[in-house]
């Protein structure tokens, strides 16, 4: 245990200090300032080494919690980089994006604010690679087989990185022109910057994994030729089919998905020429969806420099504080403020989009909205009669998104998929193709990157055996596997 009257001397929790707004909106940087490490040992020192830790049923990766928090107390960072390596290929990203369901099922959280597992996760990995601790892990053999990773997102590295470490010869395939998926092109700089995306694949290339960027599997080479080529195949290409909105007006120009916008700006951040790039510049914006794509866009548009910016969600606002409904260990639907939130602009509740306005030049030029009404069997329809416009010359969709892009998957490789449009695989990871496994959203539906990185695990596992015939690699999670108070994905 760290200290063992850490939750009775320490009952609040301390967090690094975000940079101020009118400071960070003018650059890319990531916002908060540096951590102070006396209030990170504080911190970890507050943890109580449960007897059933319920923080690592919380986490799908089932992260040793107690033990790095003990070790950071004792300022053994070394010790606590490899308990943390021992679950989480990548902390560094978990760290920084995961919404830490691990805090929720912290036993503490029952009479007490969570112990800040997320922040001394993320500074022990940062300190691990300050030192110089984070170091190539190449494999003691080769086994002969070949594997190809499809997308190179958090579940298809965590996948190859596994492979790659059990001997196997590992290629992972990306259709942009840099390895990272959504990692790279997703998320915003002030969220993650990239060094720390870079910092990592160099760890995997000198570990022996192959990156092929820029290669589309289905088109620059079909899914068949790849299956034949390889011993086995994993696609980790994620849910990148947005959710629309199809209501009157959605052709206009200036009316864009989400991650159309994003990948742009992520683009524009790296020094790369984007031509008629989409730029909230001088523009009235509306994103429309509350999760954290729509969070990355408002972040985004501050500091492109919006004249306003207002955030619709069609649903009711989150209470502040747990509900009667969901209490401990459960997950909790809370009110959130995200650094783009404290940024500005004008966040909407129980607003229901009803069309698109267009000016004389075919263009958007507002958004007309009506209170969202509940029925009686539970749906959600704009009450008639409260309509009004909101000013929007660009107006982004984040929605979400309803699952893999599958027409050349079944075409070329004759996968199956479920009535939810994701791909049909067995508790094991595998598809319907014989040495085909599928890990992340692909299989799973949109969710956590956390989920994403401990599927990545898990297939690794159930290849290896597909191969080997045995395994040793970790196999933290099976494909049914849901976290404490989530639904199935």
């Amino acid at each position: 245990m760290a200290d063992p009257k850490g939750f009775l001397k320490v009952t609040e929790r301390e967090l690094p200090a975000r940079r101020p707004v009118p400071v960070r909106i003018l650059d890319w940087k990531e916002v908060y300032e540096p951590g102070d490490s006396a209030v990170l040992r504080r911190q970890a020192g507050r943890c109580m080494d449960c007897g059933v830790p319920f923080c690592h049923k919380g986490c799908p990766l089932g992260n040793l919690i107690p033990e790095w928090n003990d070790l950071t107390w004792r300022g053994e960072g070394r010790a606590a980089i490899e308990r943390l390596h021992a679950t989480n290929n990548f902390p560094e990203f978990t760290g920084r994006l995961c919404p830490a369901p691990c805090e929720s099922a912290c036993v503490l959280g029952i009479n007490q604010p969570a112990v800040t597992i997320k922040q001394i996760e993320v500074s022990i990995i940062d300190d691990a690679f300050g030192n110089g601790w984070v170091e190539p892990e190449p494999p003691g053999r080769l086994t002969g087989k070949t594997v190809a990773v499809v997308g190179s997102g958090p579940a298809g590295l965590a996948a190859a990185q596994q492979l790659t470490r059990a001997g196997h010869t590992v290629a992972v395939f990306e259709r942009d022109d840099r390895i990272g998926g959504l990692l790279r092109y997703g998320i915003p700089d002030f969220k993650m910057e990239k060094k720390h995306l870079e910092a990592r694949l160099r760890q995997m290339q000198d570990e022996g994994t192959k990156f092929r960027a820029g290669v589309e599997v289905g088109k620059d080479l079909s899914w068949s030729d790849l299956r034949s080529r390889y011993d086995a195949v994993v696609i980790a290409t994620g849910a990148t089919v947005p959710r629309d909105l199809p209501i009157p007006g959605r052709d206009l120009a200036g009316v864009h998905y989400a991650m159309e916008y994003l990948v742009e700006s992520n683009r524009a951040t790296a020094g790369d020429s984007v031509p008629n790039q989409i730029t909230a510049e001088g523009k009235h914006v509306v994103v429309i969806g509350g999760g954290d794509t729509g969070a990355d866009c408002i972040g985004t548009a501050h500091r492109q420099g919006a004249l306003s910016v207002t955030n619709l969600a069609i649903g009711k606002r989150p209470p502040g504080d747990r509900p009667d409904h969901q209490p401990w260990p459960m997950t909790p639907t809370l009110f959130e403020v995200q650094s783009a939130h404290e940024e500005g602009g004008e966040r909407s509740y129980l607003a229901s989009t009803v069309e698109f306005v267009k000016n004389d030049a075919g263009e958007v030029r507002a958004i007309r909205v009506a209170e969202t009404e509940y029925t009686a069997d539970g749906r959600r329809v704009p009450k008639s009669g409260t309509e009004r416009d909101i000013p929007a010359d660009l107006v982004l969709i984040a929605m979400g998104f309803t699952g893999p892009e599958r027409t050349l998957l079944e075409e070329q490789l004759g996968t199956q998929f479920t009535g939810r449009g994701i791909l049909q695989r067995e508790d094991d990871f595998a598809t319907t193709v014989q040495g085909v496994y599928v890990a992340g959203d692909a299989g799973r539906g949109q969710s956590l990157i956390v989920w994403a990185i401990a599927e990545g695990r898990a297939a690794a596992a159930q290849v290896d055996a597909y191969l080997m015939g045995h395994t040793s690699l970790p196999s933290p999670v099976r494909a049914s596997d849901v976290a404490i108070g989530l639904q199935p994905a």
